[in-house]
């Protein structure tokens, strides 16, 4: 039941994702980095959900959750790195990439394949660090409010 819940708000994150850069691409925004920064919201949110539904279904496990809610994040990373790899062949591949914005972990020429390797260690990072600190924030609540 617990992988259910991870995989459709994993699933969940990745449709954010999706439609918030397909949408980033329509208004012609994709080059501006400093959008791309919303998506953790998406991310969080996505991670939010997870952990909330474990706590309303009586599991209150520290590391479970957290464990549940990084399963959450991670699916909906690898998720929308798929679909990234999908979409930038569909615009056309490498040439579409050079139109996305430079991060500074690129210093000149990049491909899709290092792309998306820096954007999946991101991915992962925020997914742990997201999952942490929700967690900390529902610890929180169950010992003020005995959930």
């Amino acid at each position: 039941m617990k992988n259910s819940i991870e995989l459709k708000n994993g699933f969940l994150i990745f449709i954010g994702i999706g439609l918030f850069f397909l949408l980033m691409d329509i208004l012609g925004l994709a080059d501006k980095n400093y959008l791309r920064i919303l998506n953790a919201f998406i991310v969080i949110y996505g991670i939010n959900k997870t952990i909330q539904y474990n706590f309303n279904h009586g599991n209150s496990d520290y590391l479970e959750n957290l464990i549940s809610g990084f399963k959450t994040g991670i699916i909906g990373v690898i998720l929308g790195i798929i679909g990234l790899i999908i979409f930038i062949y569909i615009k056309g591949g490498e040439s579409y990439l050079t139109k996305l914005s430079d991060t500074f972990f690129f210093l000149g020429k990049t491909n899709i394949i290092k792309y998306c390797s820096v954007l999946f260690f991101e991915g992962i990072a925020s997914s742990l660090i997201g999952s942490f600190a929700l967690m900390q924030y529902w610890k929180d609540i169950v010992i003020n409010s005995k959930y």
